[in-house]
This record gives structure tokens, C-alpha cells and sequence, in this order.
């Protein structure tokens, strides 16, 4: 990304003709089936992840992506809701079911929570998964890349996949509970922290450093924050990571020259193809002709003007 430095004259300047009009971000696509297995399961989840430092979300969204929220046949018939297959280690109850192959042996278990223990026991136990867990237990973004790089899955689009539904049901709350309970360090009175504001696309925007959240920067800035999350297309709570971009402007309609395309990368969404280039995300669906629910894979070439 092609950036500049702004001096705070500048800044002040500009800030003063940004337009604080209300802008509606792209409608989440909840689904209430989604929504119900997620308050059903959602304490399991937590359970693992004290237990075996998994991310909750990541949990809940691998079993709602493998499971199609606990409707497969596989899920109703064998408790099985990863989708692990038997393996040659496997002592258990089988089930045998299509997948990449015919007649595939899949593991089968007494209860839904029998499933959540082994699947947590299946990523601690083989050492392809080991990398995973040198990861902060919040970063869902690394561990949903990490997954389909480890080679959980065959789908091309797995680690997006899981993005969008932790993205879109706000999942990364539930990584971030215990976090929230904790007494925040509090700033020295009369130090503000600086900030340096850049500006590429003719938008100008600053950079996120560890632990910040957008309550941080607008506080920093002079904004509201309710303004930051409208720009950056972000709910309420959503976690930053560092080397996100944040605007302090509305993002446009579609990408400056030369920026023509974008080839999708493993663990890419929608809202961070958006952030990457300063357009708005019902603008990038339009642009390419996708409906909301539309999840972008390795590989998949947009539109971006």
C-alpha cells in the first residue's frame, strides 16, 4: 500500500470537510438456525478453550460450517459435527458416508460434547497442528489460515469461510470475555498518545497497534467511535489486529488506478478486501455481481472499479 505522511495542520484541515453522514453497512446475514446452535453450544466451546487454548470461535465455526449447525446427516446420525474421519489411529464407532470419496469412514460418538472433546484433542494431538497453537488465542484470523494451511480441510475457501461466519455473528466476543473482565491500564492524565495519520487512495486513515480497538483511536482523534465503525464497516466490539488499517473517512465506491483486481489469498473476507483498498463493501459486492452471502475463495479474481 502507496502511503504519505499528513502534518497535523493538514489533518486538522481535512478532518474539518470530512462529512459525518450516517452510512449503513452492508446487512448481516444472520441465520436464526445459526443463532440457535451457537447459544447452545456456545458454553461447550468456552469449556474447550480453557482446556485446550482453542479459540471459541473457531470452535463454534468449524462446527457450524461442518455440521451445517448440527443438520448434516453426519450430525444426526453419528454426533459427529468437525467431520473428522476415522484415520488409522481410530478405536471408536464408525459411520460410513460420501465425501471426497465414496463410502468414506467417519467417526461416530455418544453425545454432540463427546465430539467438541475429540476435536479439540484432534488438533493438540497431531503435531501438523502444532503451529496453531503459538498463535494468540484471539487472532481467529491466523487460526482460520492456519486450519486449511495444516490441511484440515479440502475446500479452497475453508479459512474464509470460517472468517465470515465468526465476522458475521460476532463469535470473537466470546475469545475476548475474560479479557474484557480485566482492569485496562489506564493512560497518564494530559499524555495523549500519538497517532501518525497517513493517506493513500485519497482517503486518510491511521494504522492499529497491538491491543488497540476503535474506542482507542477515535478517543486519540478527537472522534466518536459509533463514526469509526460506520466508516470501517465494523460492529461494536469488533477486534483489531495490528497493522489494521482504520479510516477516519467514508471508504468509496470502487478502488483508485491502477488497482483493477484482486486475486483472493487464504484467510481473506469481504471487509478486508474492502479495508485493503478503501471501498465500501456493498460497493465490492455490487462491483462483482455477488449477493451477500457470497464467501470468497483462494484464488477467486474481484472486481475493484
Amino acid at each position: 500500500m502507496i502511503f504519505m505522511k499528513l502534518n497535523s495542520r493538514y489533518i486538522l484541515l481535512f478532518l474539518l470537510f470530512i462529512a459525518f453522514n450516517s452510512f449503513h453497512a452492508n446487512a448481516i446475514r444472520k441465520n436464526s438456525t445459526y443463532e440457535k446452535y451457537i447459544g447452545k453450544y456456545r458454553d461447550e466451546a468456552v469449556r474447550q478453550q480453557k482446556k485446550y487454548k482453542i479459540p471459541a470461535s473457531i470452535t463454534l465455526a468449524q462446527a457450524l460450517l461442518e455440521s451445517n449447525a448440527g443438520a448434516s446427516t453426519l450430525a444426526k446420525n453419528s454426533n459427529n459435527h468437525f467431520g473428522i474421519k476415522c484415520h488409522s489411529n481410530w478405536k471408536g464407532a464408525r459411520s460410513y458416508h460420501n465425501d471426497d470419496r465414496a463410502n468414506e469412514c467417519f467417526r461416530k460418538y455418544k453425545s454432540v460434547l463427546e465430539s467438541y472433546e475429540d476435536h479439540s484433542r484432534f488438533l493438540v494431538d497431531q503435531s501438523r497442528y502444532d503451529r496453531l497453537f503459538n498463535y494468540r488465542i484471539t487472532d481467529y484470523r491466523r487460526w482460520a489460515k492456519g486450519l486449511q494451511e495444516c490441511g484440515y480441510a479440502t475446500d479452497r475457501g475453508y479459512a474464509n469461510k470460517l472468517i465470515d461466519i465468526i465476522e458475521t455473528y460476532q463469535l470473537y466476543n466470546i475469545d475476548r470475555e475474560k479479557t474484557k473482565k480485566e482492569k485496562k491500564e489506564k493512560r497518564p492524565a494530559n499524555v495523549p498518545l500519538a497517532r501518525e495519520v497517513f493517506k493513500t487512495h485519497d482517503l486518510i486513515y491511521v494504522i492499529a497497534d497491538n491491543s488497540d480497538t476503535l474506542d482507542d483511536i477515535a478517543s486519540d482523534l478527537g472522534f466518536k467511535a459509533g463514526k469509526l465503525r460506520k466508516y470501517n464497516e465494523m460492529p461494536e466490539g469488533f477486534p483489531l489486529e495490528k497493522g489494521d488499517v482504520v479510516y477516519l473517512q467514508k471508504k468509496k465506491k470502487k478502488a483508485d488506478k491502477p488497482y483493477q483486481f484482486h486475486t483472493v489469498r487464504i484467510g481473506e473476507s469481504m471487509h478486508g478486501i474492502s479495508q485493503r483498498y478503501g471501498i465500501q463493501i456493498k460497493s465490492l459486492y455490487k462491483l462483482n455481481n455477488k449477493k451477500p452471502d457470497f464467501t470468497p475463495e483462494e484464488g477467486d479474481v474481484l472486481k475493484l472499479r
